[in-house]
């Protein structure tokens, strides 16, 4: 599956791709990716093989004109509801985007997250899209927010992902955001 935009390509992640997320991964930019990151080429080409099984949900950012790979956006489907059983419908997604340093601040960004989002609500039955994203992550709200997702609210002392120097957890506030398809629709 790959999803075309004026500049970008959102495709399948492949082997050949490991420089290029090396690149972003061998220092995450902020912390929520901190479990992410990648210390060698070597351990990039691994997570590359790992990711080409995945198709459907998860993919390489790429600049159409060149094929780099710039960054990547994913969202699996959910139930939405914490407490519901195998059955229960999954229509609800949490799209996690990260984009290279270097290609930042040129739109790249809201054009994937935007076509990704068209694909989730119209070909992957989503009813309800949300994301986190931490409250320094200013650059993160503002894509949410020309998404047309409504702030929801903001956990403080959410989650941690980093410890301190002093050894304990590094507890961070998380802002959420949502949209639901007949928002996005409008």
């Amino acid at each position: 599956m790959t999803i075309e935009t004026e500049r970008l390509i959102l495709r399948p992640f492949l082997e050949k791709d490991a420089e290029d997320v090396y690149e972003y991964l061998n220092k995450p930019a902020v912390n929520c990716f901190a479990c992410m990151k990648l210390d060698s080429i070597r351990e990039a080409k691994k997570e590359m093989l790992r990711r080409e099984k995945e198709t459907e949900y998860y993919f390489a950012i790429t600049l159409k004109e060149t094929g780099k790979v710039i960054g990547e956006i994913d969202a699996y489907p959910e139930t939405g509801e914490p407490h519901a059983d195998e059955n229960s419908v999954k229509d609800t997604f949490s799209p996690c985007w990260m984009l290279n340093k270097k290609y930042q601040g040129k739109g790249y960004a809201y054009e994937a997250a935007k076509a990704f989002f068209e694909y989730l609500f119209s070909q992957k039955g989503a009813r309800r899209i949300y994301a986190y994203t931490e409250d320094y992550n200013l650059s993160s709200q503002h894509l949410c927010e020309k998404l047309g997702m409504r702030r929801e609210g903001v956990f403080v002392e959410f989650v941690s992902f980093i410890n301190n120097e002093d050894g304990t957890p590094k507890y961070e506030n998380t802002v959420q955001y949502a949209i639901l398809k007949k928002e996005w629709n409008h």
